[in-house]
């Protein structure tokens, strides 16, 4: 099971510094959360809303409207709980940084398990032509489609590493600049899938 990002109590501290560099709507926390971890984590607006009233009620932020928005502040007491927990807040940081580094991980994880099943399903493919071959009674050096199938094989197999290996690479670099966009995951894996169900369709047609 993948860890919380935060630890209790963690996310309504961070929610205080940030809040102390400027009032915020409740939706540009969230984005600003977002942005602290590079897009490979957002918070829900039934995760912040919650622990933004309790921190009202507790005197550490106030909030005011702003047309149909609501603005949300910092007061005296929030930014003295902020400056008697620096180090504790200095320990939270750390801990972002850690879950960034895990969440990368953990995409690029999805993309390597995506590639591993269209390579094998190219190499059940060439398994099955072999199979065919041999039961026509015909090798697969002596039919010229076999071949040039193996070909194609080899040459689709090339073209994954270096995707992989190109992803992998741009991943490293965006999570090390804090850049992984907000739903790469989800992405990756739904346009892997779509390419394994088009080259399945075209070699049943």
């Amino acid at each position: 099971m993948t860890p919380p990002v935060f630890a209790h109590g963690h996310l309504r501290l961070y929610l205080l510094s940030l809040l102390d560099t400027a009032p915020m709507h409740g939706y540009e926390l969230i984005q600003a959360l977002g942005d602290r971890f590079g897009g490979t984590y957002t918070p829900s607006a039934g995760t912040i809303y919650p622990r933004l009233a309790k921190l009202e009620d507790e005197g550490l932020v106030t909030k005011t409207a702003d047309g149909r928005k609501t603005v949300y502040a910092i007061t005296d007491a929030g930014r003295e709980e902020l400056a008697s927990r620096q180090g504790e807040l200095d320990g939270i940081e750390h801990d972002v940084t850690d879950s960034v580094r895990r969440l990368a991980d953990e995409v690029r994880s999805s993309v390597n398990v995506a590639m591993k099943s269209l390579r094998a399903d190219l190499a059940a493919a060439a398994r099955e032509a072999r199979q065919d071959a041999r039961e026509a009674g015909r090798t697969v050096r002596a039919d010229p489609r076999r071949s040039e199938s193996n070909g194609r094989l080899r040459d689709a197999e090339m073209t994954l590493d270096d995707f992989r290996h190109q992803m992998r690479a741009d991943l490293r670099g965006m999570a090390a600049r804090g850049e992984i966009p907000d739903g790469a995951v989800s992405l990756l894996k739904s346009r892997l899938d779509t390419v394994r169900d088009e080259v399945r369709r075209m070699a049943a047609e």
